[in-house]
């Protein structure tokens, strides 16, 4: 298992490591109607990565999905991270887009990358120093992607997947959505679930904006030895799954990213309520 978050005491203690880049997971809107108590205000230091429009495949009408290598390459550099940089990822809500962050550079092949538990609010409640938004055009980086495809599946895999049951399918999201009592939240989009996924609801896995501990985890989760593929609205919440399962196991780990926004979109594929 990967060392893969980091307290707010350790990111003070290390602030002015050279090597240190502390990136904010900027996410302007989201499915659960969350939001960001801090506006205008960040860690001292922070870049801003912008998840819906810089760090993602803007020619798809899905929304928030994976970029190419090339363009993760050039936004990165265009960020000043380089191949040694050590990351730091954290957002205004605690824990919420964060992991998809975590989650992405991993899958693009840098894996010295770590989540703030807690992010900006727990900062702050430790009484760190914040600042006020500016706009800085860093010295361009050395960082160079080198995709991973076997951290992120496809519809074709997934619909696979049910036949085969190789892997375990969780969904991140509300049993209201999971189980269709509720109208979707996306217009256009069939209400439901993956036939054979499991509903773990993101929130049930925090507390007060940190991961709840590994024990709750692993109670939570009741993991066998299969790989886990984790699904979601459109791919972030699901990486909030993840990386709490990063935490407790070494199951081999993928992100259906297309979600369900892909799934319950195409009217030829098979859904339960």
């Amino acid at each position: 298992m990967k060392k893969t978050i980091i307290s707010a005491k350790w990111l003070y203690e290390n602030i002015d490591d050279s090597n240190l880049i502390i990136l904010e997971a900027q996410l302007d809107h989201n499915q659960n109607n969350l939001e960001n108590q801090f506006q205008d205000t960040h860690i001292c230091g922070a870049r801003l990565f912008d998840i819906k429009n810089t760090f993602s495949d803007l020619s798809n009408p899905l929304p928030n999905t994976f970029p190419s290598e090339e363009q993760f390459t050039i936004e990165c550099q265009k960020l000043g991270i380089n191949k040694n940089s050590t990351i730091v990822v954290y957002d205004t809500l605690g824990i919420y887009s964060s992991p998809r962050v975590w989650w992405m550079f991993n899958t693009m092949g840098h894996s010295n990358i770590y989540v703030l538990n807690g992010g900006l609010p727990e900062w702050i409640k430790e009484g760190y120093q914040t600042e006020k938004t500016k706009k800085i055009t860093y010295t361009k980086g050395d960082f160079e992607a080198n995709f991973q495809p076997e951290l992120i599946k496809s519809k074709e895999q997934i619909l696979e997947n049910i036949d085969t049951k190789e892997a375990i399918l969780m969904d991140a999201r509300t049993p209201e959505r999971f189980h269709a009592t509720i109208e979707e939240t996306r217009v256009g989009i069939r209400n439901g679930h993956i036939p054979g996924s499991i509903n773990v609801p993101f929130d049930n896995l925090l507390e007060d904006g940190k991961y709840k501990s590994k024990e709750t985890l692993s109670e939570i989760f009741n993991l066998n030895d299969k790989p886990l593929y984790f699904t979601c609205g459109s791919g972030i919440t699901a990486c909030i799954l993840l990386l709490a399962t990063e935490l407790i196991s070494d199951n081999p780990k993928a992100i259906y990213d297309g979600s369900w926004t892909e799934w319950g979109h195409s009217t030829n594929l098979p859904i339960e309520k």
